[in-house]
């Protein structure tokens, strides 16, 4: 589970919440994508995300649970709520990060290398909630590139 959800939080900037609301249900194996709440379309898995979300629900599978969503814990797997916001913010300690500053990493990536506007809608975000992504910073060599078109 930790695997996933570094991964899903680093390559694809899923947040907590969307973990946390991930369910078996959104997934679809034959297309190898998986729906997060609020994005507008399936988001597609790459190998490696693919192969921990496969382990992660074969775990799941393993604790004979009736619980929907992917992430079950101790405390969940009896009922049918999601994981804990708690317990997801916990979830990569061992690591030092939190799920929420993986995530940054890969929005502040995406906003300061594509159009924000675009990252905020393939995210299913707000545009100005992209913005704060923004770096406080110009790459020389970007600036070096359009003086010399220009």
């Amino acid at each position: 589970m930790k695997a996933l959800v570094g991964i899903l939080a680093l390559l694809h900037g899923a947040s907590s919440r969307e973990l946390q609301l991930l369910r078996c249900d959104t997934i679809d194996p034959r297309e190898c994508t998986i729906c997060l709440d609020g994005r507008p379309h399936p988001v597609p898995l790459d190998p490696a995300s693919w192969a921990a979300l496969t382990r992660c629900v074969a775990h799941r599978q393993s604790q004979h649970t009736r619980n929907p969503h992917v992430i079950v814990t101790k405390v969940t797997k009896t009922g049918r709520e999601p994981a804990s916001a708690a317990y997801l913010c916990h979830v990569l300690d061992a690591c030092g990060l939190t799920p929420r500053t993986v995530r940054s990493t890969r929005l502040v990536d995406l906003v300061n290398t594509m159009d924000p506007k675009l990252v905020a809608v393939a995210f299913g975000m707000e545009p100005e909630a992209a913005m704060i992504y923004l770096a406080d910073h110009v790459d020389p060599t970007r600036l070096l590139a359009s003086d010399a078109s220009g």
